[in-house]
């Protein structure tokens, strides 16, 4: 390194360059890879927030409501055989610009990246085993292509053809997972997929809210079983008060889903986590935390 420096000492800025570059490079070589954990874990990245501007398309009025707002929530499961990235945010990590700050798509905003969420626990999108989403709508595939090129997408069918409809739906973003169209896809048939085959990830179909939506339901030792909800619901007070959105893609199939995820909770106990509840998720712990 003496002798480098020696031979750039008369280009100080050119020195400065190259030296902060070495030692990125160096800082990234020697950054340590997370090892597969011994037992299920889930992390909750901080992916953004919704403002919401109408609340009248979920049958809420304003004042019904805690916080017209929504969280953005992406899911990292690291299981003893491979990692599982589920719903990966709506604003893309490309739309930051180069040193942080907030980032906007729409109504949603974002100060953090998920690649450098990921890269604080040991991860790189290219670690990631699989990925999948609960459904197609733009605040839930914003990181996909990320993703694309060595994950496993774990996809139901007729989810699949309406992101690749002509013309697209308005309510995605298909340039931020055209990358895709090229990537390993498993085919989801079953009800209920198993992915790694031992029962502690289950995706489970919950048609309705768009044609093939799903949950995801992961059981942790510690922690208990957690149902993460998709779009089942938005807001708590849909559940509460038994508010169905006139958005949905097929209103009777989301209410058969809900009553069929009810019961499931009845019977296994596992809480259910709704993903874009604004002040039930500021209070979960973020990731580098996680449960267990």
């Amino acid at each position: 390194m003496k002798n480098d420096r020696a031979r750039w000492r008369g280009y100080p800025l050119l020195e400065a360059v190259i030296f902060a570059i070495l030692a990125l490079a160096s800082s990234s070589a020697h950054q340590q890879k997370a090892a597969p954990p011994t037992s299920v874990r889930l992390y909750v990245f901080d992916c953004g927030s919704l403002d919401i501007p109408d609340t009248s398309p979920y049958q809420l009025k304003k004042e019904e409501l805690a916080t017209n707002k929504m969280s953005v929530s992406c899911f990292l499961v690291a299981h003893p055989k491979g990692t599982l990235i589920w719903d990966v945010g709506a604003v893309p990590d490309s739309s930051f610009k180069p040193g942080g700050g907030v980032a906007t798509l729409r109504y949603a905003t974002s100060n953090k990246t998920l690649t450098a969420q990921l890269a604080e626990i040991g991860y790189s999108p290219a670690d990631i085993t699989y990925l999948s989403f609960s459904h197609f709508h733009w605040d839930h595939v914003g990181n996909a292509n990320l993703f694309a090129p060595t994950a496993t997408w774990l996809v139901r069918r007729l989810e699949r053809d309406i992101m690749f409809a002509d013309p697209p739906s308005p309510r995605t973003e298909p340039a931020n997972y055209s990358a895709l169209t090229n990537a390993k896809t498993v085919i989801v048939t079953k009800a209920e997929h198993d992915v790694f085959g031992d029962g502690t990830v289950v995706l489970k179909s919950t048609p309705g809210h768009s044609p093939d939506h799903q949950v995801l339901f992961v059981k942790l030792a510690k922690t208990g079983p957690v149902l993460l909800s998709g779009d089942l619901y938005h807001y708590p007070e849909e559940r509460q008060l038994h508010r169905i959105p006139t958005t949905e893609f097929n209103a009777a199939q989301t209410a058969a889903s809900r009553a069929a995820v009810d019961a499931f909770l009845r019977d296994t106990g596992a809480q259910l986590w709704i993903q874009h509840d604004f002040i039930a998720n500021a209070r979960l712990q973020k990731s580098p935390r996680f449960y267990e």
